[in-house]
C-alpha cells in the first residue's frame, strides 16, 4: 500500500490528504474530458428548425430552455438560461453544428439548478457546454442523448456572440407582468422616474395585461424605451403568483420571475453598463444625487470591486394618502398616483429590509431576486441615506395609525417634469389627461 510503514499520525494523515488529493484531480479531469465536444457527424448542413419562442418545451416537457448565450468569462461556453425539474432531469447534451466544415459535435452539458427554488419542484438552471475549439458555432440544439437526429431538434440562436459597445447606461428589467396587469396610472409613472432618472431601456417579461395596459406598452415600445419580452409560462407549467411553495400542485414560483431576471441579465449583458432589478411598482430613489448616473460614478468610486449594488425597499402604502398632487384627470386613470402616497412604514423590528439591486451585468453569473448567488466582485449595501427603494403598495404594517408612519416627500422633488412627462403620454396614448 502506498501508505504502508509510516509510524506517526502525522504522516499517516499526510498520506491520506496525498491520496485524496491525487484522486479528486483525476476525477476533476476526467469530469472535464467527460464535457469535453466530440464529433458525431461529418459534411452535414445545419438543419432544425429555429426555436422563435421565449420558451421552448423539449421534449418529455421536463427543460424548458430560454435562450443560449455565449460566455467567455472563464472558458470558452454557451450557457443556456433554462428551466428544469430539479429532480427529473439529470442529463443534457448541447449539440453543436459547424459551418463550413459541417462538423456536428455533442457537448455533454453541465446542469446547474440554481439555489433559490423556495421548494417548487421546477427552477431556475444554467446548462452550460463547452464550445469546440475550432469553431465559433451560432446556433445549439439540445436533447437528452448524445445520439440521435439533429435535424429533428430546435435550433437555438447563440446569443452575445460579438460583444458590443454600450448603447445604453441603465436598463430596468422588470419580470413577469401577469395577472391581467391594469394599474396603468403608476406604470407610467414609474417609467417616467425611470427616464428622469437616466434610463433607456425598460424590459418587460410580459404573461398578460389588460387592454388598456397594451395600449401604454405599445407607446413605449414605439417610444424605444420598452422591450416587450413574451412569457407564456402557464403555457408550460402551473405557476404560482407566491415565491414559495405552498404544496397547492404548482410547479415553479411568481411567474418564473427568476429565470426571466436571468435572462434579462444576460440578453443586456452587451449592451447596458448597469441592469436594474426591480418591479413596476418600484422607484430607486437618490438621496443625495439628482440622477442614478452621478450616484453609480459616487458609488462606484467609494466601493471599488464591487459589481452589486443593493438598495433598501420601504413601504409607502397605497391606502395613505396626502391631499397633494390630487389631479382630477388622473382620478379617470385605472391605478394609484403615486405622488399622493410619501409616508412610509417604519422598520420592523427583528425584520430586514429586503433590497434590490443595480448590478455589472457582464460580473453576474446568477442572481436571485433580493441578492445575487453567483458573480465576480463584491456586493455593496447602500446606505439609506444616499437612496431608498420607494415602493408604493399594500401595506405590510396596516394597522399602524397614520401618526406612526415617515412622512418622506422624496418623489416630490421630481414632481414639475413628472406630472408633465405623465400627462404627454396620457394625450398621447389617448388616456384622458390633464388639460
Amino acid at each position: 500500500m502506498l501508505c504502508a510503514g509510516k509510524k506517526s499520525y502525522f504522516a499517516a494523515a499526510v498520506c491520506i490528504i496525498t491520496v485524496t488529493s491525487m484522486l479528486t484531480v483525476s476525477y476533476m479531469r476526467l469530469q472535464r474530458l467527460s464535457h469535453q465536444p466530440k464529433v458525431i457527424q461529418e459534411g452535414r448542413r445545419c438543419r432544425g428548425k429555429i426555436a422563435n419562442s421565449t420558451i421552448t418545451a423539449l421534449k418529455g416537457n421536463k427543460t424548458f430552455i430560454i435562450s443560449p448565450y455565449f460566455d467567455d468569462r472563464e472558458s470558452k461556453v454557451t450557457r443556456l438560461i433554462g428551466i428544469v425539474h430539479h429532480e427529473d432531469v439529470k442529463q443534457l447534451y448541447c449539440w453543436f453544428c459547424c459551418q463550413p466544415n459541417g462538423k456536428i459535435y455533442v457537448s455533454k452539458a453541465k446542469i446547474d439548478v440554481h439555489s433559490d427554488r423556495f421548494g417548487f419542484p421546477y427552477g431556475a438552471a444554467d446548462i452550460v457546454c463547452l464550445e469546440p475549439e475550432n469553431c465559433d458555432p451560432t446556433h445549439v440544439s439540445i436533447h437528452q442523448s448524445s445520439h440521435g437526429n439533429i435535424d429533428q431538434l430546435p435550433r437555438f440562436e447563440i446569443k452575445n456572440r460579438k460583444a458590443e459597445t454600450f448603447s445604453v447606461d441603465f436598463t430596468v428589467c422588470i419580470s413577469a407582468m401577469f395577472g391581467n396587469y391594469n394599474n396603468v396610472l403608476q406604470f407610467i409613472q414609474s417609467m417616467e422616474m425611470y427616464k428622469i432618472l437616466g434610463v433607456q431601456k425598460v424590459v418587460i417579461y410580459k404573461n398578460n395585461c389588460s387592454h388598456l395596459m397594451e395600449k401604454v406598452l405599445k407607446f413605449y415600445v414605439e417610444e424605444g424605451t420598452v422591450e416587450v419580452i413574451p412569457w407564456p409560462i402557464n403555457s408550460h407549467l402551473r405557476v404560482s403568483s407566491k415565491w414559495h411553495f405552498t404544496q397547492d400542485g404548482t410547479h415553479i414560483g411568481y411567474y418564473g420571475q427568476i429565470t426571466a431576471l436571468n435572462d434579462c441579465i444576460y440578453r443586456n449583458m452587451e449592451r447596458s453598463k448597469f441592469v436594474v432589478l426591480n418591479d413596476a411598482d418600484e422607484i430607486i430613489l437618490p438621496l443625495k444625487h439628482p440622477n442614478w448616473k452621478t450616484m453609480m460614478s459616487s458609488l462606484q468610486e467609494q466601493n471599488p470591486g464591487t459589481s452589486v449594488f443593493l438598495f433598501e425597499n420601504h413601504i409607502f402604502p397605497e391606502t395613505v394618502s396626502s391631499r397633494m398632487f390630487n389631479i382630477s384627470s388622473w382620478n379617470t386613470v385605472p391605478g394609484v398616483n403615486i405622488l399622493q402616497h410619501v409616508y412610509r412604514e417604519p422598520d420592523r423590528k427583528d425584520v430586514i429590509n429586503p433590497r434590490k439591486m443595480i448590478v455589472d451585468p457582464r460580473k453576474v453569473i446568477q442572481t436571485s431576486v433580493h441578492s445575487v448567488l453567483h458573480a465576480y466582485g463584491n456586493s455593496a449595501n447602500v446606505p439609506m441615506d444616499v437612496a431608498l427603494i420607494y415602493h408604493c403598495r399594500k401595506a405590510l404594517q396596516g394597522d399602524l395609525p397614520r401618526e406612526s408612519l415617515i412622512r418622506d416627500t422624496t418623489l416630490w422633488r421630481y414632481n414639475s417634469s413628472l406630472i408633465m412627462n405623465v400627462n404627454k403620454v396620457l394625450s398621447q396614448t389617448m388616456l384622458p389627461a390633464q388639460k
